[in-house]
């Protein structure tokens, strides 16, 4: 009888051990978001400068006069000496990739607005939010959730 009692501790503190070990290494401890730092959160600043700048599409590269998505992320990015190419599809291979649980203030998140590859770009300005030169809108703030945006989400990349 003693044996078996004692054969059942052994077992509950393995299992109670495994268990901790298991949420401790796959929990949700990698999914955090990683807090903004100072020079992500004077990016996000220096990007809301520009709201309202009409979008052009193959806006001219370092011309703050008109953006297209990835001459706005470009522009902005060189101003902290991060160099983007000019594409959102050669900008969504730059950097770390970033789960979309693990989002930070600045990183580029990217979509597929034209049906087949990612052809748009926006940085992530905190609180589910992007910062992106929007055809219809030029420079703007947009929900990530808004119905358009949520289907259309295709990755993220962190390059600060």
């Amino acid at each position: 009888m003693r044996n078996s009692n004692l054969l059942k501790t052994i077992v509950k503190i393995g299992t109670c051990g495994a268990i901790a070990w298991s949420a401790l290494t796959f929990g949700t401890a990698g999914d955090k978001a990683h807090a903004a730092t100072p020079t992500s959160t004077e990016l996000i600043a220096s990007s809301k400068e520009f709201i309202g700048t009409p979008y052009k599409f193959g806006a001219k590269a370092g011309s703050t006069a008109s953006f297209d998505c990835s001459s706005f992320t470009q522009y902005i990015f060189k101003s902290f000496k991060v160099w983007l190419p000019r594409t959102s599809a050669a900008q969504a291979s730059m950097g770390t990739k970033v789960d979309k649980a693990s989002l930070s203030m600045g990183d580029l998140i990217f979509y597929k607005t034209n049906g087949k590859s990612i052809s748009h770009v926006a940085i992530y300005a905190g609180n589910n939010k992007i910062i992106h030169s929007s055809s219809s809108q030029g420079v703007t703030i947009t929900s990530m959730n808004s119905s358009y945006w949520k289907g259309k989400y295709v990755t993220a990349r962190r390059v600060l």
